[in-house]
């Protein structure tokens, strides 16, 4: 039987008799125990279902509705206006930044909290067309994700019109082969919010640099699951969610990150007072602050910040890589506990089998796929359904187990016979 370490993905168009008579359940109760993220889980308010949507929402850490009722009742209660001096909600968007980074390899005082990701994706492409057309007015290209979230593709098109730039909309892998004079910023996402497939954000990065264009990444379905290395690979701008593997909570705000040597040309498109040098001066003139400060727009939405600032606290002493390795075994060890399970022939991965390909998520093609979905919720495994055929299942290591894994795709093998 391959290790579910190994990366070794099974054909799930056959079903092996070893695999198919394995006791999976007992060596997902060995791998549970021999996890070194397995006392995380009990940070979280989970129940018997199993959990595997935290790719769209995560999970709620137990602590944070204390925390949130300590900011409404004694911060906004007591407190009131004095609590964005005493309770630091001024600099809330730069302090909860700065926890992040180290979630997607950023040093301190490159990202900002706040908006929503749609926000900041307009904010960091017109901003990186700006930057190129400083260098080079002749550049009038944005290249897009083809495959991208609907969203990205809506504001990329409406940046374009504001700047004066076509579209061109790509798949990530064909990105290099359009590159030229002309391309003034690449919008990307990390990973396929459909398929999890993991786009080669080093390898892109510098094929854009090469073109003298600026790329911002879109960090949704990555950000909080795996190692990102933006200042490794000298990425220059990136936007992420934080609701998903940072759990965040329903709607909580997102963040923009600026490579530091980017920050005094970062001219946004939505300057506002609280990106103001002089943010209490007032003056009609608008004048930008230093640092990724000038990221910020208006008044921030403090509940739902320092919600998520709370939320942060379950990272305490975790480490990426090790959040990694834990994504792939527990991927691994779901493909082959479907393999061994669901009958042949119903249900096609479309996850990549290579480990350097695949995001933290599960997408399995399979006929019926919203009703199916449906049975499974009704049966205690919820994960979502993408049309017109995906079944998603997204791996979060700081709270999903192999048990949830094998159980899953048991339930899953049970629904379709």
């Amino acid at each position: 039987m391959s290790d579910a370490r190994s990366g070794a993905v099974p054909d799930l168009t056959t079903v092996p008799d070893l695999v198919a008579e394995a006791d999976l359940t007992a060596e997902a109760a060995k791998l549970d125990a021999d996890d070194g993220l397995r006392d995380k889980r009990e940070l979280f308010v989970l129940d018997e279902t199993v959990y595997l949507d935290g790719n769209s929402l995560g999970a709620l850490p137990a602590h944070v509705p204390g925390r949130v009722a300590d900011v409404i009742s004694r911060q906004w209660g007591e407190l009131r206006i004095r609590s964005w001096d005493e309770s630091g909600w001024w600099t809330a968007p730069e302090r909860i930044g700065d926890r992040i980074a180290p979630l997607v390899g950023a040093a301190p005082g490159q990202i900002v909290v706040g908006d929503s990701t749609s926000v900041n994706v307009f904010k960091a492409v017109v901003a990186a067309v700006r930057i190129a057309r400083a260098a080079d007015e002749g550049r009038d290209e944005i290249v897009v994700d083809a495959t991208t979230f609907p969203t990205d593709g809506y504001i990329a098109e409406s940046a374009a019109r504001l700047t004066g730039c076509r579209i061109v909309p790509v798949a990530p892998g064909d990105v290099p082969g359009v590159l030229g004079e002309r391309t003034a910023a690449v919008l990307l996402n990390h990973a396929d919010y459909r398929t999890g497939r993991l786009h080669d954000l080093p390898g892109l990065t510098r094929a854009v640099h090469d073109a003298g264009a600026l790329v911002v990444w879109d960090l949704c379905h990555t950000a909080g699951a795996l190692p990102v290395g933006l200042d490794e690979h000298g990425v220059d701008l990136a936007v992420g969610c934080t609701y998903k593997y940072l759990n965040g909570g329903p709607g909580s705000p997102a963040y923009l990150y600026v490579r530091a040597d980017l920050q005094p040309r970062f001219d946004s498109p939505l300057p506002g007072w609280n990106s103001h040098a002089e943010p209490f001066g007032m003056r009609p003139g608008f004048a930008a602050a230093d640092g990724a400060v000038r990221g910020r727009v208006g008044t921030p939405d403090i509940l739902s910040m320092l919600a998520l600032e709370a939320a942060l606290d379950v990272w305490d002493g975790v480490g990426v890589d090790a959040v990694r390795a834990k994504s792939l075994a527990l991927t691994d060890f779901f493909l082959r506990c479907v393999g061994a399970y669901v009958p042949q022939g119903r249900v096609e991965s479309l996850t990549p089998a290579a480990h350097a390909e695949r995001g933290s998520q599960v997408a399995l093609r399979c006929a019926g796929a919203g009703d199916v979905m449906r049975r499974l919720i009704e049966r205690g495994v919820v994960g979502d359904y993408r049309a017109p055929d995906v079944l998603r299942f997204g791996f979060t290591p700081l709270y999903v187990s192999f048990g949830d894994a094998e159980r899953a795709a048991r339930v899953l093998a049970d629904t379709l016979d």
